[in-house]
């Protein structure tokens, strides 16, 4: 089930956060991760809205939208992966937002592929100065089918 993200919340996403992105990202030292806790709790989760998936009182995925129009976050839980709670939370903000964007490093293929396949197109590349690593840049927009 999706729902709107509740302030008390905030310890199962940030533990649901940190265990996904070292998963996802392990061409990233971990300690980074780590160091960058406080500002995803204290920074971007209060500035974002976020929707989270939630199965039998456990929080297995959310997505966070930022600005009306950029995903600042996408995480499932790694043993839920597989499962189509990324593309649900995916369906249900593109059903929201008409032009969205976010940005995913490009040594994550499987996430690279998974926003391909839902209509998100390449449109920049970045460089990421703290992690050492380039980013795509990538959006999709309404007029684009699902």
């Amino acid at each position: 089930m999706i729902r709107k993200w509740q302030s008390n919340d905030r310890s199962p996403l940030l533990k649901l956060w940190l265990e996904s992105t070292i998963y996802a990202h392990p061409f990233i030292d971990e300690g980074y991760w780590h160091e960058s806790e406080a500002l995803v709790r204290d920074v971007y989760f209060p500035s974002a809205h976020t929707w989270v998936w939630e199965e039998e009182s456990e929080v297995k995925g959310f997505i966070s939208v930022m600005d009306q129009r950029f995903i600042g976050a996408l995480f499932v839980a790694p043993q839920s992966i597989g499962h189509g709670i990324g593309r649900a939370l995916l369906t249900f903000i593109c059903d929201r937002y008409p032009d969205l964007s976010l940005e995913v490093y490009q040594k994550n293929s499987r996430a690279v592929n998974f926003y391909h396949a839902q209509g998100f197109r390449i449109e920049d590349s970045a460089w990421q100065d703290d992690t050492q690593q380039p980013t795509w840049l990538m959006r999709w927009q309404a007029d684009r089918m699902l």
